[in-house]
């Protein structure tokens, strides 16, 4: 990590050029205004393909140990971020067979060439698809959310940081009888762990009714930010998660859906109640995070 990476990672982020259109970027898919995901049902991808499932948030992404929706082999950004680039079925960004030509756009842009070289000392060729790959793993690792009412509670003291009914909300959360946290877990809200030494625990997945494979625990941070909610974008609103919640487990036992996570639970919670729960959600989201980085400190 280098200010000179992370700025070069930035500027590539929003780099058009790496699309087969000339017109798409990895932010078209990740806007910051939304905690960097893109407000879609699903992503489109720079032809105009529907993606299979929507833009995960890159929000404390590195602090995640798997990314994306289904794969738990990817355990890196840079392993990540193959997959939109070279991705053919569906398109992403398109550049599968156009990775030299993308390169040498990029380093007959004299600016460019002068930040690769400044980053990266390796002999040969300084402009890559590696030392691109490993530029924008720099900038997405600087995504760092943590000034949400919840932390400030949390963290810093501040009692009045959270209304008497997101406080109420925040005990139903952690409760067994709502068990949210039994996914939704760690700093990010996501089941991902990793120590203080850096070892990192199993991928948090779970099937939880909307697919026949288990997904990734998305994290829950800024989700005020993120609906539509879901790998397939289908709950509009943070009512309509708690409501597929409370009942998803009861209609998987009649189905006889063996599929389902075992951590998900039936619960029978009173309107208020589900209202101070989705109160409690959106203090986990920190609206500086999004103002920083429209005024560049981030």
């Amino acid at each position: 990590m280098s200010e000179a990476k992370v700025a070069l990672g930035r500027r590539l982020f929003f780099e058009p050029r790496l699309s087969v259109t000339g017109k798409y970027s990895c932010a078209s898919c990740h806007d910051p205004a939304l905690s960097f995901s893109d407000g879609r049902r699903v992503a489109i991808g720079a032809t105009g393909a529907a993606l299979p499932h929507g833009a995960m948030a890159l929000i404390n992404v590195a602090y995640n140990v798997s990314f994306g929706w289904t794969k738990p082999e990817l355990r890196s950004l840079e392993a990540q971020m193959l997959e939109p680039l070279l991705n053919e079925h569906p398109v992403e960004m398109g550049m599968a067979g156009r990775q030299q030509a993308v390169m040498k756009t990029l380093a007959a842009d004299p600016s460019y060439a002068t930040a690769f070289a400044a980053v990266f000392q390796d002999a040969g060729p300084v402009v890559t698809l590696d030392h691109l790959v490993k530029a924008i793993a720099a900038f997405e690792r600087t995504l760092i959310s943590g000034d949400s009412a919840f932390d400030r509670y949390v963290f810093n003291g501040q009692h009045d940081a959270l209304s008497p009914g997101a406080k109420t909300g925040m005990a139903l959360f952690f409760s067994p009888r709502a068990g949210c946290s039994a996914c939704h877990s760690g700093f990010d809200f996501s089941g991902n762990w990793r120590d203080s030494e850096g070892e990192t625990g199993e991928p948090s997945f779970a099937n939880n009714g909307t697919s026949e494979q288990p997904m990734r625990v998305p994290t829950l941070r800024n989700i005020a930010l993120t609906a539509p909610y879901m790998h397939d974008g289908r709950f509009r609103t943070l009512q309509e998660v708690v409501d597929h919640y409370s009942r998803v487990a009861e209609r998987a036992r009649a189905e006889h859906d063996v599929k389902i996570d075992a951590r998900l639970r039936t619960f029978d919670l009173t309107q208020a109640e589900e209202s101070e729960l989705i109160d409690f959600l959106n203090t986990l989201t920190d609206a500086s995070f999004v103002q920083g980085f429209n005024r560049g400190d981030r």
